[in-house]
């Protein structure tokens, strides 16, 4: 499986943060996540995560968030409340892997996620669909914002 490092894509990196449980990548409106094996992700290393992206992206940006899963690791699913419950927002998320255990917590994630989670096996693939998906909403806002500007 692909790591963030080894795609061209990652000649776009804006920031790199590395913490004891995994490593974010941002760039441009979009954040990958590669969680250490064996970790339990929960809301306390989501909540560094999030303050990571409102200081690189500012405090309304929309973002797209893809969970590069190379490692085999758990997310505390129930922690998706304690994310909407601090209104934080995630525009798209995506999970890469390629083995049932890299999608085994999905399915529960699925359960607490407002939004809907999109699968892929290849990162670049996953990319390529965030970045359309992030383009076109962003289009939709900028349509939305000028149909209330006075003429």
């Amino acid at each position: 499986m692909k790591r963030v490092k080894d795609i061209a894509f990652f000649k776009n990196i804006k920031e790199i943060r590395e913490y004891q449980f995994g490593t974010f990548y941002f760039f441009d409106g979009l954040v990958i996540s590669e969680i250490n094996e064996g970790i339990t992700f929960g809301w306390d290393m989501a909540q560094k995560a999030i303050n990571a992206a409102r200081e690189v992206f500012g405090e309304d940006m929309p973002i797209a968030y893809i969970s590069n899963r190379v490692n085999a690791y758990h997310v505390v699913p129930t922690d998706w409340s304690k994310f909407y419950k601090n209104r934080n927002q995630l525009v798209f998320y995506s999970v890469v892997g390629n083995t049932k255990g890299s999608f085994a917590s999905l399915v529960m994630e699925r359960m607490f996620f407002k939004n809907s989670i999109k699968k892929f096996t290849d990162l670049e693939k996953a990319i390529e669909w965030s970045l359309k998906k992030s383009e076109m909403h962003h289009k939709k806002t900028a349509a939305k914002r000028n149909d209330y500007l006075p003429t």
